[in-house]
């Protein structure tokens, strides 16, 4: 796939008519069949979605089906900051081509770029959201903590509000039809304005209450 910097930089380019045609095509018959048939998947609070594209859809993290799993629940386009090794050779091919097709930028964990703020920059100049874990990675013990901070970073430096949105329910990758059961709750937008720790909290809070997660919270300074 060649040098990971290619996918760490996008333009509004990046997100234009063919990309969000593959996208919604993706999305609304791919992984609404899959999760439909395979996850009995339930949504909650489609009404808390704002109106307006700038927003932070920020999830727990339990599988690889989270990023189009949230983007089916809110109807929108979103571009999703994924970890760089999912750009790099060794990784599933099919996985990587879903990955960048869908919009998704790499993004490096332990050093965070000039060219994460310039590709989310460019997100919020389009119609598309932001997506982000703010647990930095997919995580299936009982309980919310060690959350990064570089959501409510972005979401003050972009003026976007925080969307939670709570995944109950996934306890592995379904192998026949109607064998697991998903539920999605969008939760109610979080200021941008509220000081760093209030949202934090606020986050945790929801995603706790709409999963029945144990809140522990231990912030930290990474991305």
């Amino acid at each position: 796939m060649g040098n990971e910097k290619n996918y760490n930089r996008r333009t509004e380019k990046d997100y234009g008519f063919w990309r969000i045609l593959f996208y919604r095509a993706f999305v609304s018959i791919v992984v609404w069949s899959v999760t439909k048939f395979m996850y009995n998947l339930k949504i909650v609070g489609r009404e808390n979605v704002p109106k307006s594209s700038r927003v932070i859809y920020a999830g727990n993290h339990v599988s690889y089906l989270d990023p189009p799993i949230v983007s089916l629940a809110v109807r929108k386009c979103v571009a999703y900051m994924a970890k760089q090794e999912l750009f790099q050779e060794g990784t599933d091919k099919l996985l990587r081509f879903l990955v960048h097709s869908l919009g998704a930028f790499a993004v490096n964990r332990e050093k965070p770029e000039l060219a994460t703020f310039k590709t989310i920059k460019s997100v919020f100049n389009t119609t598309w959201s932001l997506g982000i874990f703010p647990q930095g990675r997919i995580i299936h013990e009982p309980e919310i903590s060690n959350i990064h901070k570089g959501f409510v970073m972005f979401a003050k430096k972009f003026e976007a509000d925080i969307v939670p949105v709570g995944i109950k329910g996934f306890d592995g990758y379904a192998k026949k039809l109607f064998e697991k059961h998903l539920t999605v709750t969008i939760g109610k937008p979080i200021s941008y304005k509220l000081p760093e720790d209030e949202i934090i909290k606020e986050w945790a809070r929801q995603i706790c209450e709409y999963t029945g997660l144990e809140n522990k919270i231990e912030t930290t300074v990474n991305v």
